[in-house]
């Protein structure tokens, strides 16, 4: 017992007071701790970790539009994973989502990052350019796919008929054709997210000292040997953010997809997100949906272990 405990007894006594139990203490702030976690497991419990559960569980059962009246789901063991897995057209949507998923983050990171070096130079209306930048950004995706839409249709699109008037050819199949429709949705998708990249990045590039950039010029480094030795290592935390949080929100994109080829033309744009869509709400196999369904759980369960262990060598 310290002296500042014995201290605090003694006067306890001495005026009368209770004396407060240590061990009584260090358990209501326990509580007090747990009080302020509790609202977060539960939401995360119920909102999170239900629905996994019944996914998995669906997975595994024959789950039709008449289990909603009789409640009946008989377990049907892997037959929906089997049958899932041979069809062919998984095979293709998952191949599909690997392409949009490292192209769109590929494009959207090199693109926001160039226009991120680029605005970190003060000029006059930068701020008003980088406001206007951040429009794609702020449309919902929904319109922006219906927008697009009109835009790249072959005969009536805007962007033929501006290369038609430029002698460039103005019958390009952008989304008929089902060698353009899956890169003409990955394009799509890298202008919707550079912003947010540029914006990121941008933050990053403000908390990077002056001095350091300063140093390298005295010390006589070129532009580009001071952006690879200087900027890139100091930005690495803030890329990697860019990086997961980019890939969370593309591998699973549903409704960009839908609204410009609804997975077509011959199944090109199909991606296990649309994949999932299909089988749930359009061939009403809810088991084979829920199993596709997992199937995109599990990769971003992949990613999330490898960029914990990342972070976690990098921090050793």
């Amino acid at each position: 017992m310290t002296t500042s405990t014995v201290t605090a007894r003694a006067a306890a006594e001495t005026s009368g007071a209770a004396v407060p139990d240590p061990a009584r203490t260090a358990r209501r702030r326990r509580l007090s701790q747990w009080g302020f976690v509790a609202p977060a497991v539960v939401f995360m419990l119920l909102f999170f970790g239900y629905p996994l559960v019944r996914n998995v569980v669906m997975s595994f059962q024959h789950y039709t539009p008449k289990t909603f009246f009789t409640g009946e789901a008989p377990f049907n063991g892997v037959d929906n994973w089997s049958h899932v897995f041979q069809d062919a057209l998984f095979g293709k949507a998952l191949w599909h989502t690997l392409v949009f998923t490292a192209g769109s983050l590929l494009g959207q990171f090199c693109i926001g990052l160039a226009l991120a070096v680029f605005f970190s130079r003060r000029f006059p209306l930068g701020g008003a350019l980088r406001s206007l930048i951040l429009l794609p950004w702020l449309v919902p995706m929904v319109v922006s796919g219906i927008v697009w839409r009109r835009i790249l249709d072959q005969d009536t699109g805007v962007l033929n008929s501006f290369l038609d008037t430029l002698g460039l050819g103005g019958h390009t199949p952008w989304l008929t054709s089902p060698h353009m429709a899956l890169l003409s949705v990955i394009l799509v998708n890298i202008w919707i997210g550079i912003p947010f990249n540029m914006v990121i990045l941008y933050g990053g590039l403000q908390e990077i000292p002056k001095e350091l950039h300063e140093a390298a010029s005295l010390d006589g480094a070129s532009a580009w040997r001071t952006f690879r030795s200087v900027t890139l290592p100091m930005l690495k935390p803030v890329i990697t953010v860019v990086l997961v949080l980019g890939f969370m929100s593309t591998v699973k994109i549903l409704d960009l997809i839908l609204a410009l080829t609804d997975g077509g033309p011959a199944d090109s744009t199909q991606t296990l997100g649309t994949l999932t869509y299909q089988n749930s709400f359009v061939q009403l196999d809810f088991g084979a949906g829920a199993v596709v369904g997992n199937v995109l759980i599990l990769i971003s369960a992949v990613f999330a272990v490898f960029y914990l262990r990342a972070n976690r060598s990098e921090g050793k």
